[in-house]
């Protein structure tokens, strides 16, 4: 089996185009057409389906994939062991992040990343949607929610600190909450999935059910929002720490930390070995973001 053709495989796995695939890898449209029919030709089964438009696996390719690259990344991983191969990390490495903390905190390491790392080229796709990274053809996905699929490994990159804010105009016309029944008189812009809070209190945990005046799946949005006016907001340290700095937002409850494990994750399918690609995403951007100041201290 030709390792070659198995990178096309997989780079068309991530592309459903054979020619960009081929493309990335310095190969013209008839010789890339040409490695993935000797591939199936090996295999005796057919790995993709082809129109006139695209292309897409078949059930066989699907069940194929993974297995390529397994592959792919153990032969990558040997070669490295002994020194042998590239001696820095190469190719595209494929990244999907929440919009948000994409564009305020790895966007800005990006090009540092590609200088200490020139034979790498990143395809960076930012959502706030959780995508499937086997199905999506990803290497490495930055999450902040809870890891919940045990197929997928996470390493912890940052603490995701969250705290309640306002501003200070919706303060002056609103009052200031000082205990946590008086949050039930008051209007929040959230997130959808934070309707119910759950504080550290002296006596215990208590669980909060607050009223949205506005919700988004944005974290950019609810900030900007907050910062108008329009309610109180739950809001990771990450994503206000200049707004708390030039008082544009404040805190509130202080007293009242919320219950929390949420953290910043890199997480990759455990199915593959740790390519050097993505060791090096990771290593890099858990030291770039040991050393800044946005991250807040544990409550």
């Amino acid at each position: 089996m030709n390792i070659e053709h198995l990178k096309l495989f997989v780079r068309l796995a991530s592309t459903n185009n054979i020619s960009a695939a081929g493309a990335e890898l310095g190969l013209s449209p008839a010789v890339s057409s040409a490695h993935i029919n000797k591939l199936e030709e090996s295999m005796g089964v057919r790995l993709v389906h082809r129109t006139t438009r695209k292309v897409s696996l078949t059930e066989e390719g699907i069940a194929f994939l993974p297995h390529a690259e397994d592959v792919l990344a153990s032969v990558e991983a040997a070669c490295a062991s002994v020194g042998a191969g590239t001696t820095s990390p190469r190719g595209t490495l494929r990244i999907t992040a929440p919009a948000s903390f994409g564009r305020m905190h790895l966007i800005p390491g990006l090009k540092g990343f590609l200088e200490e790392y020139p034979d790498l080229s990143l395809d960076l796709r930012l959502s706030d949607s959780i995508v499937d990274l086997v199905e999506g053809g990803f290497d490495i996905a930055i999450r902040n929610a809870e890891l919940k699929d045990s197929s997928l490994i996470a390493r912890k990159l940052a603490p995701d600190n969250r705290m309640l804010c306002a501003s200070p105009s919706y303060i002056a016309e609103n009052g200031r909450p000082e205990t946590l029944k008086e949050l039930s008189s008051h209007s929040f812009v959230q997130l959808p999935s934070l309707e119910q809070l759950v504080f550290r209190t002296p006596s215990g945990l208590e669980s909060i059910k607050v009223k949205s005046l506005l919700r988004t799946d944005n974290g950019e949005a609810v900030r900007d929002a907050c910062i108008e006016g329009i309610g109180i907001s739950v809001c990771s340290n990450w994503a206000v720490h200049e707004q708390l700095e030039r008082g544009e937002l404040v805190r509130i409850l202080e007293n009242y930390p919320l219950e929390s494990d949420t953290a910043i994750w890199a997480v990759y399918p455990s199915s593959r070995q740790l390519a050097p690609k993505v060791r090096a995403f990771i290593d890099y951007f858990a030291q770039r973001f040991e050393n800044m100041r946005c991250w807040g201290e544990s409550s």
